[in-house]
């Protein structure tokens, strides 16, 4: 099996010491971006603090640009520069954009293969006490089925960093996700990080089920493994940063490896990451599967340890979705 290096942090306790919020990785991405390279350019829709491009804007006022409350002209100005030899990043809430623009997006970025780089923010119930007006968890699937368009959904602020990197040295559009809350930082400096080349992150000798997250989710997901571990159950966790393209090879490496499979995001089950694993796996290794996410209902108002726990999607539901999977194999 093809494994990467990782210098993944393990979690020992319950209570990691370490937390930050992955938009704090964005702008600290744009930051070093606008440095290095002068066609950088970043757009917002009035969220110049939200988003974390305050920082940006004040080193390099020239490049900034706040076209106010108008999601529609943030990504029609956008695709005008992208086409232009700039590197256009256009930053707001996730509902908003890709939600209100969605349409712009597609026709003037998406179908003129435009090089725009598009960071959703406030992604999943890790946006909290804002309610689920605010709670985008649609998004992943609404950038996944647009033509050209990449996916990425950093794990933790480290990730989130190199992967805005990243993407700027990737031609065409590119969805970047990032969440409100701060959570558990799990990679450092040395963790690989490669568009579209999942990490595996944790791995048994003898692994009976593989575990398939995305986004600071993961963390739950390394929690739970570390639980089944304890129960003498083995098992595979994979970091799936790159939602489009999908490491196919990886999954299906690891399917064949385990015969059974789970997913977890912050997100809607349907069309999200658990779609796409379902798409591969059905067209390649049908092999027992279990999604964790949101089925088919909005979130809600509330602390995200709370929000997690009523929709399922805690380590604790994770490992029971490891044991049915595991299950459904005899």
């Amino acid at each position: 099996m093809r494994t990467d290096p990782s210098t993944t942090k393990l979690p020992a306790t319950e209570k990691p010491t370490e937390f930050k919020a992955t938009r704090d990785g964005f702008g600290e991405g744009l930051v070093a971006l606008g440095h290095e390279d002068k066609n950088v350019v970043v757009l917002t829709a009035d969220l110049k603090e939200s988003t974390r491009i305050s920082k940006f804007a004040e080193l390099f006022p020239e490049r900034f640009f706040d076209v106010g409350v108008a999601e529609q002209n943030l990504a029609a100005i956008a695709s005008g520069l992208g086409v232009s030899g700039k590197i256009p990043f256009i930053s707001s809430f996730a509902v908003f954009s890709p939600g209100r623009n969605w349409e712009q997006i597609r026709t003037t970025v998406a179908y003129n293969d435009s090089n725009v780089k598009i960071a959703g923010h406030h992604g999943g119930l890790l946006t909290g006490l804002n309610g689920a007006t605010h709670q985008a968890t649609e998004d992943i699937a609404l950038m996944r089925v647009i033509p050209n368009m990449k996916v990425i959904v950093p794990c933790d602020a480290i990730e989130a960093r190199k992967a805005t990197i990243a993407s700027a040295k990737m031609w065409g559009p590119v969805y970047l996700r990032f969440s409100r809350e701060r959570s558990p930082i799990m990679t450092d400096a040395d963790t690989p990080f490669i568009p579209g080349k999942a990490n595996i992150i944790w791995g048994s000798e003898d692994p009976k089920v593989a575990i398939v997250a995305t986004g600071p989710i993961l963390y739950e997901a390394l929690l739970a493994a570390r639980s089944l571990a304890s129960q003498k159950i083995g098992s595979i966790v994979i970091n799936m940063h790159t939602v489009k393209p999908l490491d196919r090879e990886m999954l299906i490496e690891c399917a064949k490896r385990t015969k059974a499979v789970v997913t977890a995001e912050d997100h809607q089950i349907t069309g999200g990451l658990g779609g796409a694993v379902a798409e591969v796996l059905a067209e390649e290794f049908p092999v027992p599967l279990e999604r964790l996410g949101l089925k088919d209902v909005f979130g809600g108002s509330g602390e995200p340890k709370e929000l997690f726990e009523k929709f399922d999607m805690t380590a604790k539901d994770i490992v029971a979705a490891a044991k049915k999977a595991i299950r459904r194999k005899k």
